[in-house]
């Protein structure tokens, strides 16, 4: 048994691989794979007990099992007789130029465990970040993955989320508010334009409509060739809202043909001036 496990495999210079060091190295990842997978199993339960958010426990697991597998691959090149500090010091010069031009890769490394250890931005969360409302699929240490509300994934940089100013439609767990202007004629009869705009959201089950988010009807300003109206209501279907909106704007068209109500255009007269 000793002769097979000494067997040499490797021998260049001062290291000596043998069967015993590619053993030892497969035995280290499987306890570090097992480790963190009952690790996982028991946090996963204590997390439920304490409610905590899915994608807030899939961002501490997800953490947890990059420091452990990056000390069981630590671990497994010394068992396989390798310095770890004679090689980090002899390709420091090295490190230092792939760091000068990886500089974004490591921006968005940091970031990225940024995001996971404060769990601002996790699986699940609506969030509108450059411009787009996207769902985060999942978190990881350079870039996250997230579904556009044409259900186009997209890959961002973990610096972005950092960077830039991120709103996170969950984070408070809260329904979100949304407004709906329109402008009637000046001759329409205000209280019967409030009456149906709040007419078009009964029996919608994607909106909230009783109190404290109950839909209300301003009339937002006297502009030049209407009155502006907004109708304000809370959804907590944000991700989809675009097409809730669609859906309602349809319903005001309708119910304002129902009853002569008018949505004016701007109308501009030109006069030839004869010379």
């Amino acid at each position: 048994m000793n002769e097979i496990l000494n067997f040499e495999l490797i021998h260049f210079k001062d290291t000596i691989i043998t069967v015993g060091n590619i053993l030892a190295v497969v035995l280290v990842l499987l306890i570090t794979q097992g480790i963190i997978k009952l690790l996982g199993t028991m946090l996963r339960r204590t997390m439920r007990k304490r409610l905590m958010p899915d994608g807030r426990q899939s961002s501490l697991l997800q953490l947890l099992a990059y420091i452990f597998w990056t000390f069981g691959i630590i671990i497994a090149l010394q068992s396989l007789g390798l310095d770890i500090t004679f090689i980090m010091a002899s390709s420091a010069a090295l490190l230092v130029g792939i760091g000068l031009g990886l500089q974004n890769v490591f921006k968005d490394f940091i970031s990225g465990i940024i995001i996971l250890l404060d769990g601002t931005v996790k699986s699940g969360d609506v969030v509108q970040v450059g411009g787009w409302v996207v769902k985060v699929q999942e978190v990881s240490l350079r870039s996250s993955t997230v579904m556009t509300r044409e259900d186009n994934v997209v890959i961002i940089p973990n610096h972005k989320f950092i960077e830039e100013n991120v709103i996170n439609w969950t984070f408070n767990e809260k329904p979100s508010r949304f407004i709906i202007d329109v402008g009637v004629d000046y001759s329409s009869d205000i209280h019967q334009v409030e009456k149906v705009l709040l007419d078009t959201l009964k029996n919608r089950t994607d909106v909230l409509l009783e109190a404290p988010h109950k839909p209300f009807v301003r009339l937002s300003n006297f502009g030049a060739s209407s009155l502006d109206f907004q109708l304000i209501f809370w959804s907590e279907h944000s991700f989809r809202i675009e097409s809730i909106l669609s859906q309602i704007r349809f319903t005001i068209v309708d119910e304002f043909n129902k009853h002569n109500i008018t949505i004016p255009f701007t109308q501009v007269v030109l006069h030839n001036a004869e010379k």
